[in-house]
């Protein structure tokens, strides 16, 4: 189950950072379907980050997971959606080398139609955020 759209790339070749669009609710509170992530390619992972990664299975498939911990062979990568699937539960942990970036913040798209000042102004405030890792992410994750 892919977690990006296809059209997810890299902004400009001297820079690391690129845009992506997510499809699918694996990530569901934090990422909804449509939201659109700045991505830092190469970046440093720790545990608790939301990562961008090829799937293991399908490396044409670009998905996006949080990295839960640090296991021999690479990332054990979870959704925060647990109903949803599709994470390291399903193909066991990621290599290094898959792991693409880290994302470092979520913009929600403008809805058609809402032009008025005071509906621009209510989307600049809630629709940009940056994506953090939770404080006691590795303790809240291994427990799944």
């Amino acid at each position: 189950m892919p977690e990006l759209s296809q059209d997810a790339e890299r902004v400009g070749a001297p820079l690391p950072f690129g845009v992506a669009e997510v499809t699918g609710p694996s990530m569901v509170p934090t990422l909804y379907h449509g939201d659109r992530l700045l991505v830092h390619y190469g970046a440093r992972v720790k545990p608790g980050d939301v990562v961008v990664l090829r799937h293991p299975f399908q490396q044409d498939l670009l998905v996006v997971k949080r990295a839960a911990e640090r296991r021999e062979g690479g990332w054990w990568v979870l959704g925060d959606n647990t109903y949803a699937g599709g994470d390291s539960t399903d193909y066991g942990v990621v290599p290094d080398d898959l792991v693409l970036g880290r994302v470092r913040l979520r913009y929600r798209p403008r809805k058609p139609g809402r032009r008025s000042p005071l509906a621009l102004v209510g989307w600049v405030l809630s629709a940009v955020r940056p994506v953090f890792s939770p404080r006691s992410a590795s303790k809240r994750l291994r427990a799944r």
